[in-house]
């Protein structure tokens, strides 16, 4: 397989895996422009050339849109094998080349979001085990912060006090959200348009700047979805899919 480091230069004509093709997609456009801001901060992109979701996202620990202090880390955002390319080692490729790439930077770890089972849109614990990741923080509503040390004696990563108990103030639905992900460009506002035509409270808080991301009241600012001030999920959902949820 070979892999295309997605940059400034070539962002407007590479597919970026994870949303339709065409750049007039909201989910594309929405993305890209996510993206091309991060470049300058050392967000790193590479992807298969092969057509579908075949990538990792990953960029320096201090620069990463989630409440962790991982000094001389690298984050991953996103580590992304799916449909007929999984099974053929690919993520095992895109792993060792963010290490090196890492390593070559002089980087202390990874670091990268999941839990201690399968969920949606999250890192699989089994393959972070195997891959001989560790479990170095867990914030109560599951999520946990898994990190692979270059050094025996790196400094695990944390989270953030404000993000170890998830919790908002208020009533009702509250959603935290970023550009990061390119669905929610589109289905943001479809679960706006279901909670207002059928009378349920709900405020979508999209987070747009580094340091908000950053002291935000969830380790995952991507989608972070509450209800009545307890965390829910997050896992991204159209309209119908939250009034199904609403309505339980």
């Amino acid at each position: 397989m070979e892999y295309i480091k997605v940059t400034k230069e070539n962002l407007e004509k590479e597919h970026i895996c994870c949303a339709i093709s065409h750049n007039g997609d909201i989910q594309v456009s929405s993305k890209k422009a996510w993206l091309a801001d991060r470049f300058d901060e050392g967000l790193v992109f590479l992807k298969s050339v092969e057509r579908g979701k075949c990538f990792i996202e990953y960029l320096p620990a201090e620069n990463a849109w989630n409440p962790i202090d991982a000094d001389g880390y690298m984050f991953v955002n996103c580590l992304w094998v799916s449909g007929s390319l999984k099974g053929h080692g690919y993520a095992n490729d895109l792993l060792r080349a963010c290490m090196e790439d890492s390593k070559g930077k002089g980087k202390t770890g990874l670091c990268m979001l999941s839990a201690a089972k399968k969920k949606p849109f999250l890192a699989d614990p089994k393959f972070l085990a195997y891959k001989g990741f560790s479990v170095c923080d867990e914030a109560d509503n599951g999520i946990q912060l898994w990190y692979l040390p270059f050094t025996p004696d790196a400094k695990p990563p944390k989270f953030k006090e404000c993000a170890r108990h998830p919790h908002v103030e208020g009533s009702g639905y509250v959603l935290y959200y970023t550009s990061q992900c390119p669905f929610n460009a589109k289905y943001v506002p479809l679960v706006e348009k279901s909670a207002k035509e059928h009378h349920i409270e709900f405020k979508a808080i999209h987070i747009e700047t580094k340091e908000d991301a950053q002291s935000a009241p969830t380790p995952i600012t991507t989608y972070a979805l509450f209800y009545n001030g307890a965390y829910l999920t997050n896992e991204q959902m159209n309209g119908a899919k939250f009034l199904k949820l609403a309505s339980r």
